[in-house]
C-alpha cells in the first residue's frame, strides 16, 4: 500500500517527465546541467524580483512541473521589484508583533476559502488550519535555533527532492526571480535575516547553463559553510525558543 502512494504521488508530481528533462539536460549540457526540483542554496539579500509572467511578450507561465527546464529567450526580463505579500504581511504581524494569527489577513482569507468549501494549505477545516500554523510556529523556534533554514529534502514529509520548497528561476548572469511557492519559508527567512536559503530550482535561463553560472552555484543540503552561524534577530515574545 505504501508503494502504491509513493508510486500515485510520483506520478502526480510528474516524476517520469522530470526524469526524462534530467535525462535530456545532462546528454545536452554535461555534467553541470540543472535537474529538477534541485536544491541550490542562494543569498537571500540578491533575491530582489519576482518574475511576471506574460506570454504575449515571450515570458510564459513557469509553474514547478517545469523545474530543471532549460529555457532561452529574453522571459527573464518581464519581471518585477518584489512587494510584501498578504503572507509577508501575516507572518511580520505575528512573529514581530506577536498578534495571533487569527488577527492576520492570511488568516481571514484562508477561513473564508474554507467556508467556500475550498481546501486552503490543504486545510479542510478551522481545526486543520490552527495545526497548519501551529506548524508554523515551530518552523520559526526551529530555523531561528538553527540560524538556517533546513532544506525541503532533508525534511521527513519530503516529496522528491527540494519539491515544495521556495521556487526560483534563475536568469543569465546570476539573476533571480522569486515565483511563488513556499512563502512562509521565504517571509520567515526574511525576518531572521538569513543570509543564505535553500530553493527549488525553477527554470533556468540556458544562457546560465552555457556559461558554466548555474554549474557555480552551492547545490546541496547544507548551506555554505560559512553561513552556518547567521544571527537571527529578535522575533516575538509570543514563541520562546
Amino acid at each position: 500500500m505504501k508503494t502504491l502512494k509513493h508510486l500515485q504521488r510520483a506520478v502526480r508530481n510528474q516524476v517520469p517527465r522530470k526524469t526524462m528533462r534530467d535525462i535530456y539536460n545532462r546528454l545536452r549540457y554535461g555534467a553541470g546541467a540543472p535537474l529538477s526540483d534541485e536544491t541550490v542554496w542562494l543569498p537571500l539579500a540578491e533575491i530582489t524580483r519576482g518574475y511576471r509572467p506574460d506570454p504575449a511578450k515571450g515570458a510564459p507561465v513557469l509553474r514547478r512541473r517545469l523545474s530543471g527546464m532549460v529555457l532561452g529567450g529574453d522571459w527573464h526580463l518581464s519581471s518585477a521589484p518584489l512587494e510584501p505579500s498578504e503572507k509577508d504581511v501575516s507572518c511580520r504581524m505575528h512573529f514581530i508583533e506577536g498578534r495571533p494569527w487569527e488577527e492576520t489577513p492570511i488568516w481571514e482569507r484562508h477561513t473564508g476559502e474554507i467556508a467556500r468549501g475550498h481546501s486552503p494549505d490543504g486545510c479542510r477545516t478551522i481545526d486543520e488550519l490552527r495545526g497548519w500554523y501551529a506548524r508554523r510556529d515551530a518552523a520559526f523556534r526551529a530555523i531561528r535555533r538553527a540560524g538556517t533554514l533546513t532544506a525541503a529534502a532533508a525534511l521527513p514529509d519530503r516529496v522528491r527532492r527540494e519539491h515544495g520548497g521556495i521556487l526560483v528561476h534563475i536568469g543569465p548572469n546570476g539573476t533571480y526571480l522569486r515565483s511563488g511557492g513556499g512563502a512562509h519559508r521565504f517571509a520567515i527567512a526574511q525576518l531572521l535575516g538569513l543570509t543564505y536559503i535553500p530553493v527549488q530550482v525553477g527554470v533556468v535561463h540556458r544562457d546560465a547553463v552555457l556559461s558554466g553560472e548555474y554549474a557555480k552555484l552551492h547545490k546541496g543540503l547544507s548551506p555554505p559553510g560559512e553561513t552556518r552561524a547567521a544571527a537571527p534577530v529578535s522575533a516575538s515574545r509570543s514563541l520562546p525558543a
